[in-house]
């Protein structure tokens, strides 16, 4: 199935019943009092979260829903039913901001967790309701309200443990295959992960976490280039980070100048995440053989760190002890801490940047408008 992580959808509450409008008539009582029942409230809409999904992809074939509207009163002081409230399912993890307004509504991150995104509009009520001693023949009701109608943007932020950072063909897919289940494409050439990838390492029969592989970084990605800003905010659910470092890069360069790289551009788009505890772990010690271990050495002292982790995912060497260490570092850890403060700061991130694209596309129009030659900053 298709990975979609952002989806815009529309829904709109059911309208309440209106009011009914009737008088008893029976038999030998021709001129009985107001009898009109009330109307139904308006279905709410929700959003639920359930463990089985993973994409936002059926919001692209289906982007508009609409809860039943409140059936009206009737005679014989009946009111009508309610409208059903409609359950809308999502994966857990996702962040659900209101479009127009664009604020954040809510997180649903537990199975069955709700939030109420749409609320019913009120029922009408029947002339009954406005008898008195000096109207005792109303002719009064009142219509049903709409119910609320919203734009939402839903964004879909992966629930996992670990997570992996590093420039294109780092090794980070290599390695998620190796230890789990995963199995993403795995090519020698940049750019190969298109999309972010879960996998399950189990440690025993009792023990497992979760391990999400994000697209590779490159310099100005927190500007937008290349293609791992857009999978970004996955990380802000992560307990720890794996920052992969290629001990001899496919194109050349520098190690430590990519290393470098990476935690600038982590800084630029979110200080919450680049603050998230991490565990260096060097790859492709196969390529070095026996040379492997002081190269690290070498480069883990020039970066100012003392510990780190040397692996090798063709022949397998340093993959086990790097489990361990990761299961250590995630026991010594308290549970899952409140990610709110994140999720506010990688939001402001997003209008900002929307704000800009918004800002340049006006620029263009109006150089068009007056035709002036178009000059674009977008990288």
């Amino acid at each position: 199935m298709k990975f979609v992580d952002e989806a815009s959808v529309s829904v709109e509450a059911g309208k309440g019943g209106d009011g009914c409008l009737s008088f008893r008539r029976e038999k030998y009582l021709e001129k009985g009092g107001p009898d009109g029942g009330d109307g139904g409230d308006g279905g709410n809409i929700y959003l639920v979260g359930h463990e089985s999904l993973n994409t936002l992809v059926d919001f692209r074939f289906k982007p508009s829903y609409r809860a039943e509207k409140g059936q009206p009163g009737a005679g014989k002081d009946k009111s009508g039913p309610k409208g059903s409230d409609m359950y809308i399912r999502i994966p857990c993890g996702t962040s659900v901001y209101d479009e127009t307004a664009d604020i954040l509504l809510g997180d649903v991150s537990k199975e069955g967790e709700k939030l109420l995104v749409a609320l019913g509009g009120k029922k009408g009520l029947g002339n009954t309701r406005f008898k008195s001693s000096t109207n005792r023949a109303p002719r009064q009701t009142t219509k049903g309200e709409p119910g609320e109608s919203r734009s939402l943007r839903l964004e879909l932020k992966l629930i996992a443990d670990v997570g992996l950072l590093g420039i294109p063909n780092a090794g980070k897919s290599t390695l998620i295959s190796r230890v789990s289940a995963a199995r993403p494409k795995i090519a020698d050439y940049p750019f190969t992960t298109l999309v972010p990838n879960l996998g399950v390492v189990r440690i025993d029969n009792e023990k497992s976490f979760v391990m999400a592989d994000i697209p590779g970084l490159i310099g100005g990605a927190a500007e937008g280039a290349g293609l791992g800003v857009q999978f970004l905010k996955h990380l802000s659910r992560t307990r720890l980070l794996l920052h992969l470092v290629d001990l001899v890069p496919l194109d050349e360069s520098d190690p430590v100048e990519n290393f470098h790289t990476i935690e600038k551009e982590l800084k630029k788009y979110s200080e919450g995440i680049a603050n998230k505890e991490r565990r260096i772990v060097f790859t492709k010690a196969d390529l070095l053989g026996a040379r492997a271990n002081d190269r690290a050495k070498e480069l883990a002292m020039e970066l100012g760190i003392e510990e780190y982790s040397v692996v090798s995912t063709v022949s397998g060497s340093g993959i086990q002890d790097l489990i361990h260490c990761i299961d250590d570092l995630l026991g010594h850890q308290k549970n899952s801490e409140s990610s709110e403060g994140i999720h506010r700061e990688v939001h402001e991130f997003s209008i900002r940047k929307r704000q800009e694209r918004k800002s340049e596309r006006n620029k263009r129009q109006r150089n068009e408008d007056e035709g002036q030659p178009i000059v674009s900053y977008e990288p």
